[in-house]
């Protein structure tokens, strides 16, 4: 399993940037897909989870302004971030998770997003 992210860059504050993370190899058609990031000096964080069947869970810092989807077809994710904020910029990074007799967790590279003020 491989997870390409793409689409981060440099972005002034109020502007809006869209992710993508292609996914390939064997993968359940159960699973739950989601966007995390890491600013420099803190840990990486949750931004917003979504699983097989489209339910999705956002952090408080980015509701209302960012939007999670997934086109299973292509086996791509997506994140569409409007309204930025300087305290967005990290570096983003995409996850896949799923059961096959345990948990398994893979990891994209992580894709550069930074807001200037």
């Amino acid at each position: 399993v491989q997870l390409q992210a793409s689409g981060g860059g440099l972005v002034q504050a109020g502007g809006s940037l869209r992710l993508s993370c292609a996914t390939s190899g064997s993968i359940p058609i159960t699973n739950t897909m989601g966007w995390y990031r890491q600013a420099p000096g803190k840990q990486r964080e949750l931004v917003a989870s979504i699983t097989s069947a489209g339910n999705t869970n956002y952090a408080d810092a980015v509701k209302g302004r960012f939007t999670i989807s997934r086109d299973n077809a292509k086996n791509t994710l997506y994140l569409q971030m409007n309204s930025l904020k300087p305290e967005d910029t990290g570096v983003y990074y995409c996850k896949l998770s799923f059961w096959r007799l345990r948990l398994y967790d893979y990891w994209g590279q992580g894709t550069q997003v930074t807001v200037s003020s």
